[in-house]
């Protein structure tokens, strides 16, 4: 499986093997026409037929063997000569050649901003990491349940669940470490219900003295493909008023109120964003809010002072990946047009222009999601549309033991609609630099119709 990893697509070593092969070819014709251009007889294929024959061999096979083994010699060559000039220029990364070749066509993709929280961003970004590692996923910090909330209560720092879950998704060697952070303590006074990787990341905050820079120093030491950004780095409190007036504070306080909501807010109000966020905003080809809890895991990133604003004046490609299934006590009975009318009016900007809407809705485990009050998401396109937003519908789901996105799948969308948007504007911009334009003190002269 490893030798099969050099005949990735990308990785610009199978077109100079070609031109290897091709140039030993060339040569070889080359010196045998010289050779007979000065007359001399040197019957070197009669002497190998020859010897050939002896052993039993075919001869009608040997031209097909000789390419074969000819093309391995060249293979090997090349990737031997390709060692060595690795490895005399940085000793640890001998037999990772194709690791870095990997990692420098990664280097070139789009730079994406995922934005959100939960389990539904660290899909988006576990499928999007095999295209590009121009990935930066700015995450909620408003969690104030389970471990996350009682680290949050008892040391001070931000709650670090969520941004365990996108390190462990954009690490590279995501299995091991999935496992590793997701580990929680069964017993041990303090521990029952800590996850390791909760622990870890308040570990290295200690150490560093700043989260945001146990943030960098975890993506290092994970070798994670993009960077994982705090929506902002103070500590702020989700606040809710609800459709009876009441105002309900904490997160996980809004989730159980089982009530709707008619106004988001943090408190303290004014949270100011990190620089890193906002210029990661400004010049990203693609932002993509979701999948995730649209009160608490998409709204509370953009609610930070200056990320709406920022994502609204963006050049970039905006898009909102909508909930499959309702969540209750949130959007009970949402309908898709009422998830994204709910992202725009509680921002105050236009955030999304495109929603993409999953088209193939659950069937094995419909009765389990009823039995808690979650149904699909009702796809009412007309409605989006009327919003003046539009729409992208797709397979999107895996059904396994929960309803979630397939992070494959939905990855190939978000690229895939990247790929357009940048050949659109690419034509756009053509056809702008081909249009004549009036010289000075020309007079343009426009007829009516």
């Amino acid at each position: 499986m490893r030798f099969m990893r050099w005949f990735y697509p990308g990785l610009g070593v199978k077109r100079w093997l070609v031109l290897a092969a091709f140039g030993c070819a060339l040569l070889v014709n080359g010196i045998t026409r010289w050779f007979v251009a000065e007359g001399s007889q040197i019957p070197l294929n009669e002497t190998i037929d020859s010897a050939f024959a002896d052993v039993g061999m075919q001869l009608g096979l040997l031209s097909y063997a000789f390419i074969i083994v000819g093309l391995l010699c060249v293979f090997w060559g090349m990737r031997q000569w390709m060692r060595a000039i690795v490895s005399a220029i940085d000793p640890a990364a001998k037999g990772m050649i194709v690791d870095a070749l990997l990692d420098r066509r990664l280097r070139g993709g789009y730079k994406i901003v995922a934005i959100g929280g939960g389990t539904g961003l660290s899909t988006l970004l576990r499928g999007l990491k095999r295209s590009t590692s121009n990935l930066t996923a700015v995450v909620t910090v408003t969690d104030d349940g389970g471990s996350s909330g009682r680290l949050r209560n008892e040391l001070g720092i931000l709650p670090p669940g969520d941004i365990r879950n996108c390190l462990v998704a954009l690490s590279d060697d995501e299995a091991m470490v999935t496992d590793l952070f997701k580990y929680r303590f069964a017993e041990g006074e303090g521990l029952t219900g800590h996850s390791f990787g909760n622990l870890f990341l308040a570990a290295m905050t200690g150490i560093t003295g700043n989260f945001d820079r146990a943030i960098k120093e975890s993506s290092r030491v994970l070798k994670i493909k993009g960077r994982v950004l705090p929506a902002t780095l103070e500590t702020v409190r989700l606040c809710a008023q609800l459709e009876d007036g009441s105002f309900v504070r904490g997160e996980t306080n809004i989730s159980a109120s089982h009530r709707r909501i008619v106004r988001l807010s943090l408190e303290p109000p004014g949270a100011r964003p990190l620089r890193e966020v906002l210029d990661a905003i400004r010049d990203a080809d693609a932002i993509v809010m979701g999948p995730g809890s649209l009160y608490t895991s998409v709204l509370p990133n953009v609610l930070v002072e200056g990320i709406a604003r920022a994502v609204a004046d963006a050049n970039a490609l905006k898009m909102y990946v909508c909930n499959v299934m309702t969540q209750p006590g949130e959007t009970d009975e949402f309908t898709a047009s009422a998830h994204v009318r709910t992202l725009l009016e509680q921002s105050g900007e236009r955030l999304c222009d495109y929603v993409i809407l999953n088209e193939e809705p659950p069937r094995r485990l419909l009765e389990a999601y009823a039995e808690e009050g979650q149904i699909p998401v009702d796809a009412d396109r007309t409605a989006i549309e009327a919003l003046g937003v539009r729409v992208i519908g797709a397979n999107v789901i895996s059904e396994t033991q929960t309803v979630r996105h397939d992070s494959g799948r939905l990855a190939d969308i978000v690229l895939k609609m990247i790929d357009e948007h940048v050949a659109r504007r690419a034509s756009f911009v053509r056809s702008e630099a081909v249009t004549p334009r009036p010289r000075a003190n020309e007079t343009v002269t426009v007829k009516s119709s």
